[in-house]
């Protein structure tokens, strides 16, 4: 018998899964349901080559993971084996709560309640499954474990998911200037007191990724075509579940009828057993399929957005500095309303979308990263750096997306 598995990673290249317990967690139904669901959600729409799955993302954030505690361990910092296992298995499991088109779900088929959240409950059930074996990883994800820097690798400034979809969103999308010097910044982690530092040489390996970061926010995740495409989606579900409401039919897989139906929240979880298990059933292939249909649906409303879902109509999108005026959103829904023949309140409420949107790239009250000196002593880098302006990476942008149904 071969002591571990291989897979070929197109971005790291072979990555080893040892068998035994992470084996065991690749091969569960929860972490393999991950294939079925995109890293980038909607994506796509921009980079074509944007399809790669949370699965793939996983794996190499457990590669990331493996290579970072031989590193630290190199470099003389006691990491027992069974603490080694555990923060893999947890970075494996980092992301295992993610529903279909991630964060599109958390705000309309369910609400008030984070993947993050849904991820611990999913750990808590492959515990079980596995007959307890995960106490330790579970414990080093909530931070609750003594070793801080553990949970430091899964979550912080310098964790390997970070690590990885930047390099794996960069490679996919073909934005190169994403691609960050993940094993350099890797090689050059230590620890001091407790906590993640980086080694003075990896000062610049640290400020590409820094300046990346912002790149690829502003590029990919937050291009105003892919946040608009998003907008059209939630805007179908929303329709979806008020049309469900009022006791029309729309068609919907069993899992995603399920929350159409219900106002899931936070507090539904617990007396609803079943809640979990429809979530875990759902995944991209529930909404694409659902769409098709609803394509033809009686509905003008929804059948409009399904179809520009699906044809890739999306919303236009004009992105300001400055607050969109109420004199503009009241003009547009009187255009869509007469084009549609539907009433201003539908207009407003389905058919256009008005987000502000803002992203703090390195906070340093909130999340430092430190840098560690030949002799002993460490600095933020926002001190030690000189060629970035951290002040300037820092600073708060805000911008305002109006969204909204095309005229022609």
């Amino acid at each position: 018998m071969n002591e571990h598995k291989i897979i070929n990673d197109p971005v790291f290249g072979f990555i080893k899964i040892p068998r035994g317990l992470l084996y065991d967690i690749v091969q569960h139904p929860l972490m393999q349901r991950l294939n079925r669901i995109n890293q980038l959600g909607l994506a796509s729409v921009v980079y074509p080559g944007a399809r790669h799955t949370r699965f793939q993302h996983s794996l190499g954030a457990f590669h990331l993971m493996s290579e970072a505690i031989l590193s630290l361990q190199q470099k003389g910092n006691f990491i027992f084996d069974s603490e080694a296992e555990a923060v893999q298995a947890a970075i494996l499991m980092h992301d295992i709560g993610h529903g279909p088109f991630s964060h599109v779900l958390e705000n309309t088929l369910i609400n008030g309640i984070s993947h993050e959240d849904i991820s611990l409950m999913m750990m808590e059930q492959i515990n079980r499954d596995l007959g307890g074996q995960l106490n330790l990883a579970i414990s080093i994800f909530k931070g609750e474990y003594p070793k801080n820097f553990l949970h430091q690798l899964i979550s912080s400034q310098l964790d390997m998911d970070r690590l990885d979809y930047l390099r794996r969103d960069s490679f996919y999308t073909g934005v190169t200037e994403g691609n960050i010097g993940s094993a350099r910044i890797i090689k050059m982690l230590n620890v001091v007191d407790d906590a993640l530092v980086v080694e003075q040489k990896g000062i610049y390996s640290l400020e590409n990724y820094l300046t990346t970061r912002r790149l690829m926010y502003w590029q990919v995740y937050l291009h105003k075509t892919a946040v608009a495409c998003e907008k059209v989606l939630v805007n179908t579900l929303l329709r979806a579940k008020d049309l469900t409401r009022q006791g029309i039919d729309v068609f919907a897989s069993p899992a995603l009828k399920y929350f159409l139906e219900n106002e899931v929240d936070a507090d539904w979880f617990a007396p609803h057993s079943e809640a979990l298990k429809m979530y875990e059933d759902l995944d991209d292939s529930d909404i694409w399929s659902a769409m098709k249909a609803w394509k033809y649906h009686d509905d003008g409303i929804l059948s409009k957005l399904a179809t520009d879902m699906l044809d890739r109509r999306i919303f236009k999108v004009e992105v300001s500095e400055e607050p969109v005026g109420d004199e503009r959103i009241n003009e547009l829904a009187r255009r869509i309303a007469t084009m549609m023949n539907i009433s201003e309140a539908n207009a407003r409420r389905y058919m256009m979308s008005v987000n502000t949107i803002q992203k703090d790239m390195y906070n340093v009250d909130d999340d430092s990263i430190t840098i560690l000196y030949k002799d002993g002593t460490t600095k933020d880098i926002a001190e030690a750096s000189e060629l970035l302006n951290v002040q300037l990476l820092s600073k708060k942008i805000r911008k305002y997306y109006l969204c909204y149904q095309r005229f022609e």
